[in-house]
């Protein structure tokens, strides 16, 4: 990539976009994605199963909004859908691949790769859904450094990572890989605690400023993790809302 205008990141957990009040509703959370206008979002469970219409699936009507291309990774297939996580972006993403993540009989995961065709050049993505016990959680971040290692260029690490122990293993590894990520906590939403939903962003680029939507506490269980990444010599053309 080359220096210009920052590019905004966001990464949520949106619950199948069930909210508190236990009622499906992806209007609560397309509501929350369009106050920040990102270039690129990643969005953890995904969930079409019971949802027969192909049009009104989440990843489908989202696209439509807020970025027309799209890769998923299908970590449960049902006859009726299926669940997982999936990257959208106003660009181009290309050299797409998912990484196996799951461990010995843990719930399927993997990792989602690409690359955003950004105006400024090629910007690599990665994003995850990890685990929820710190061993499978181990095993995963190797596995995703390792795929990170291979990729022609550096990428932006965002998602959910389960990390319930602060500076943890995984935690430290990652930034030892990757630089410091995000620090703000997400989780619970209502009451939030924990920094389980985070960005890492390695050199040459730089978070310029994150912040999260404590609004989003009513369209999901996590607070999603926004973030203005470019060079640290560029400035933010695009303060965050007022309502943030």
């Amino acid at each position: 990539m080359t220096a210009g205008a920052p590019i905004r990141l966001m990464t949520w957990n949106i619950h199948r976009a069930i909210g508190p009040d236990g009622t499906y509703d992806l209007d609560r959370v397309a509501a929350v994605i369009g106050r920040h206008r990102p270039d690129v979002i990643a969005l953890q469970e995904v969930d079409t199963r019971g949802i027969l219409e192909l049009e009104a699936r989440p990843l489908a009507v989202l696209a439509r909004s807020f970025g027309p291309h799209a890769v998923e990774a299908r970590t449960i297939v049902a006859p009726d859908g299926h669940y997982g996580h999936a990257v959208l972006s106003r660009w181009p993403l290309v050299d797409a691949e998912t990484v196996e993540l799951t461990v010995r009989d843990y719930e399927p995961r993997s990792a989602i790769l690409c690359t955003a065709e950004t105006p400024g050049g090629a910007l690599g993505i990665a994003t995850v859904h990890l685990g929820l016990a710190p061993g499978e959680r181990r095993l995963q971040a190797g596995r995703v450094l390792a795929a990170l290692a291979a990729r022609a260029r550096p990428s932006v690490l965002m998602g959910d990572f389960n990390d319930w122990l602060g500076v943890g293993v995984v935690r430290r590894r990652l930034a030892a890989a990757l630089g410091a990520p995000t620090a703000l906590a997400t989780f619970p939403a209502r009451l939030p605690l924990f920094s389980l939903d985070r960005l890492y962003c390695p050199a040459p680029l730089r978070i310029l400023r994150s912040w999260t939507d404590r609004t989003a506490a009513g369209a999901s269980d996590h607070l999603p993790v926004i973030a203005d990444v470019g060079f640290a010599a560029e400035g933010g053309e695009r303060p965050p809302p007022a309502a943030s």
